[in-house]
C-alpha cells in the first residue's frame, strides 16, 4: 500500500526543507518549497501515476529540485535588465487588457471565497506567510502552535486554494 500525502510529509518534510536550505541558503525560501514540493505531488493524476511511483522519496526530491532550478532561473531573469530603449511601446504598458481584468477578478472572486471556506487558523496562517511575510516560527508564536501545524495549515490551506481555482485535480 502506497503511502498517503500525510505519511509523506510527515517522512520526508523536514529532510526536503534542509536540503532546500543547503542550496539556496534561504530558510523561508526552503520552507516555500518543501511545501510547494508536496503541492505539487498532491497534484498528480491520483489514478494511474501514484500507484507507478515505487520510491516516493526520490520522486518527492526530483520535484523539489526541478523547483529549486525553476527559482534560481526567475532569480536570474528578475536580475537581468534590458534597456528600455529596446523594448517596444505596447511592452511598457503592463496593464492588463479588459479580458484579462475580467479573469483576474474572477480568479480574486474565487480565491476570496476559498479562503472564506478555510478553518480560521489555516486562513491566519497562510495570509501571515503570503501575504505579511512571515516565516512559520514567527506565525506559531503568534497561533500558539508549533512551526510544524503552521507548516500543516498552510499545505492545506494552498491545497484547498489551489483546487477551488481549478490549478490541480479535486
Amino acid at each position: 500500500m502506497a503511502p498517503n500525502l500525510e505519511q509523506l510529509f510527515r517522512l520526508y518534510h523536514r529532510e526536503l526543507q534542509q536540503l532546500a536550505y543547503r542550496r539556496l541558503g534561504d530558510r523561508e525560501a526552503a520552507a516555500d518549497l518543501a511545501q510547494d514540493t508536496f503541492l505539487r505531488y498532491a497534484g498528480l493524476d491520483h489514478g494511474s501515476r501514484r500507484e507507478a511511483i515505487a520510491n516516493p522519496r526520490f520522486f518527492l526530491l526530483r520535484i523539489l529540485g526541478n523547483l529549486i532550478i525553476d527559482l534560481r532561473r526567475s532569480r536570474g531573469r528578475r536580475s537581468e535588465t534590458t534597456p528600455l530603449d529596446e523594448l517596444d511601446d505596447h511592452l511598457l504598458d503592463a496593464r492588463p487588457g479588459p479580458e484579462r481584468l475580467y479573469e483576474l477578478r474572477q480568479q480574486l472572486q474565487l480565491l476570496h471565497q476559498a479562503l472564506q471556506e478555510l478553518p480560521p487558523n489555516c486562513r491566519e496562517a497562510l495570509l501571515l506567510n503570503r501575504l505579511h511575510g512571515l516565516n512559520h516560527a514567527a506565525i506559531a508564536e503568534r497561533l500558539g502552535v508549533s512551526p510544524s501545524m503552521v507548516c500543516k495549515y498552510i499545505m492545506r490551506a494552498l491545497r484547498h486554494c489551489a483546487r477551488r481555482l481549478g490549478l490541480v485535480a479535486e
